[in-house]
């Protein structure tokens, strides 16, 4: 987890380092074994929402600087929301990779509750129908999708403001490279499929910005959307958003 943190926060810092503290090390304490920790620059902060326009500005940038190093969705290493591992392996289609990191999404939801027949009646219409429809279009018919950084758990106390240059800064992440609209929904949704798989896939940074308990809402989302525009087909961008709320 220790690991995974610092690669996340180094690959923030390394593309956009005004808008992360740095990271320093991660490590396995040589006296006590099983405590490990993750150590970065201190930066005091105030608990207040970023302005946001200046605040998105910044999160296009390094949606749209970033480079996946082999032109791949993934990341190369494991990361960790909260204790949940998530499924980083490369893969060439954002379809085929988000439908094999919800796939182990549900399975560890699955181990952890025992089998339910909501799962059963709900899961394969998502792989069936729900994914394919809402996802293939967007690599169909000459359209593509880049691989951006994102950090995955972007939701506002994720954040806060640089008490010295009053800059918006954000920590706290699970990398990976993503379709970037997939980082746009909210923390807690709303639907009782997103309340099923709510802390075990946390996955696209605007599907997070959706619920109403996140205070990253549709004045973030508009004001995003002023540097980089919706994905197409345009028609599809709220039935995205559901489905990455999951």
């Amino acid at each position: 987890m220790m690991h995974g943190e610092f690669e996340s926060m180094k690959a923030i810092y390394t593309l956009l380092p005004d808008i992360a503290p740095m990271p320093i090390a991660w490590g396995t304490y040589e006296t006590i074994p099983d405590t490990h920790f993750f150590l970065c620059e201190y930066r005091e902060m105030i608990d207040e929402m970023p302005n946001p326009h200046k605040f998105t500005a910044r999160l296009a940038a390094l949606h749209q600087n970033s480079k996946s190093p082999n032109g791949k969705f993934g990341f190369h290493i494991t990361t960790y929301s909260g204790n949940l591992s998530q499924m980083n392996e490369w893969e060439e289609s954002w379809e085929t990779y988000f439908t094999k990191s919800m796939s182990w999404a549900l399975k560890l939801e699955l181990e952890a509750k025992e089998p339910d027949p909501e799962f059963d009646a709900l899961v394969p219409i998502l792989f069936d129908k729900v994914i394919p429809r809402l996802l293939r279009p967007l690599e169909s018919e000459g359209r593509s999708v880049k691989p951006s950084l994102v950090h995955g758990d972007l939701w506002y106390a994720n954040s806060g403001i640089d008490v010295e240059t009053g800059e918006c800064l954000i920590f706290d992440a699970y990398c990976f490279y993503a379709h970037n609209e997939c980082t746009l929904n909210d923390h807690p949704g709303q639907t009782e499929l997103t309340r099923l798989t709510l802390y075990t896939l946390n996955e696209d940074e605007f599907g997070q910005w959706r619920p109403i308990c996140n205070k990253f809402g549709a004045e973030y989302l508009a004001a995003y959307h002023s540097y980089v525009q919706i994905s197409p087909p345009e028609e599809d961008y709220d039935g995205r958003l559901d489905l990455y709320k999951l």
